[in-house]
């Protein structure tokens, strides 16, 4: 794949995230901004990012919660789909996703398969642990094994859940450009336990994900 001529948008959370990815991401073509924390914060900073400047690509990254068995503590995720997973409406038979209730928008957003598949074997070609799956954009963290199973059981195949996604690739697709998302796991999806999460490896693993990030785009 030839890499990008144009710049590139970097959008995460929070500002451990940002210096993780700027020690990886040591190019001029790259601009790394705060997005906020959820999607609705995560989609007005993209739009106001993508309306100061012009980009090719826009990245969400940071770090996520992985569903286990599916994508285990240290290991990077890349989206081969965005999804809002809390956006719909409940029933006796359970949740039904805006798709399902024909309001006429979309909550799964593809990401651009090519570059996934270009970084994803760029990363494995390191030896990092790296996943290509379906990750979930949630207003609110999971932080019970009862929610944990429901998500798994809507969404089979998702590797991990994060908090911006869906809004940076809304913004991303209301301006025509693809979008892609990398995450590295510091906690397993499930019962909340802030002492077994494992931030300093993995703001490690992204660092390393953004300069192979940067050999590759």
């Amino acid at each position: 794949m030839n890499k990008l001529n144009g710049r590139i948008l970097v959008m995460t959370s929070v500002q451990q995230e940002k210096e993780a990815i700027e020690r990886g991401c040591q190019d001029n073509r790259v601009d790394v901004v705060l997005a906020g924390v959820g999607p609705v914060a995560a989609a007005i900073s993209t739009m106001k990012a993508l309306h100061a400047n012009t980009y090719d690509l826009v990245i969400n990254a940071g770090i996520a919660g992985g569903f286990p068995d599916r994508a285990e503590v240290g290991s990077l995720v890349i989206a081969e789909e965005i999804v809002c997973a809390d956006l719909g409406a409940e029933s006796p038979e359970g949740f039904l996703s805006l798709d399902e209730l024909g309001f006429g928008s979309s909550t799964r957003i593809p990401t651009e398969s090519s570059l996934v598949l270009a970084l994803s074997s760029a990363l494995a070609d390191t030896g990092l642990p790296v996943h290509t799956a379906p990750i979930l954009t949630l207003s609110t963290v999971t932080g019970t094994q009862v929610t944990a199973d429901r998500l798994a059981e809507f969404e089979p195949h998702a590797a991990a859940e994060a908090m911006e996604g869906y809004g940076v690739a809304l913004a991303a697709r209301e301006n025509n450009l693809p979008v892609l998302e990398i995450r590295a796991i510091s906690n397993a999806v499930g019962p909340r336990d802030r002492g077994a999460w494992k931030l300093k490896e993995a703001l490690e693993a992204l660092t390393s994900a953004s300069k192979v990030m940067m050999e590759v785009l």
